[in-house]
């Protein structure tokens, strides 16, 4: 697994791996680990507009706080909404 170096808008070193996507609507999310051995995830990278800034809800939603990219959730319930 290859990890980019990447630093947060707080200063904070994090590792994206560009091999472990998911969709989003306009561009994939990547996931973002706290070291370079990859053994505790940190996030995601939005790579539609470059931003750590994203969040995930309890379904598996993501979505970015700056652009229009969402992934949809892992599973779906229409109690959920």
């Amino acid at each position: 697994m290859t990890l980019e170096a990447a630093t947060t808008a707080d200063g904070e070193e994090v590792y994206i791996s560009r091999n472990e996507g998911v969709r989003g609507s306009e561009a994939p999310f990547f996931v973002v680990y706290v070291s370079d051995d990859a053994e505790k995830k940190w996030g995601f990278y939005c790579d539609n507009c470059e931003t750590f800034d994203n969040a995930m809800d309890t379904m598996g939603r993501i979505v970015c706080n700056r652009c229009e990219n969402i992934r949809k959730p892992e599973e779906w319930d229409a109690a959920h909404e």
